[in-house]
């Protein structure tokens, strides 16, 4: 089961448990444009709430975008509540809180690697593959 993901410099090096194995790989796949969806053990969380929320995040498509507001509404919850979650996710990529913007399409923060410099790479890589243009 994965505990965290951590992006960038300073990351500390993976383990070697079947879990961490098979999360570089579907990573690499990710990154190389062949995977768009994760099918990996994660630590569950503390709350049945957080896990709902966990899972519309996820639910989000690959190369989709929606606003803090919007996953407030489907999930009949509080934008502030979207974001703390997105800025306390130890799986981000795997849990693409990267697709949760502000209003207007407005990056906002994000939790890994730089901040938005992060995100945006993210989102511009996802429209690459994904031929979506984001908002």
């Amino acid at each position: 089961m994965l505990v965290s993901i951590r992006i960038g410099e300073g990351s500390p090096a993976p383990g070697n448990a079947a879990a961490v194995r098979v999360a570089i790989e579907q990573l690499e796949q990710w990154f190389a444009g062949t995977r768009q969806d994760f099918d990996l053990p994660l630590q569950p969380l503390p709350t049945s709430r957080g896990t709902e929320l966990r899972q519309a995040m996820m639910a989000i498509g690959y190369g989709e975008t929606l606003s803090y507001g919007g996953l407030a509404r489907i999930t009949g919850s509080s934008a502030r509540a979207i974001g703390q979650i997105c800025s306390n996710n130890p799986f981000p990529i795997i849990v693409p809180c990267h697709r949760i913007l502000a209003d207007g399409g407005k990056l906002g923060n994000y939790s890994g690697g730089e901040g938005p410099k992060t995100k945006s790479w993210l989102l511009d890589h996802e429209r690459r593959y994904s031929g979506r243009t984001l908002l």
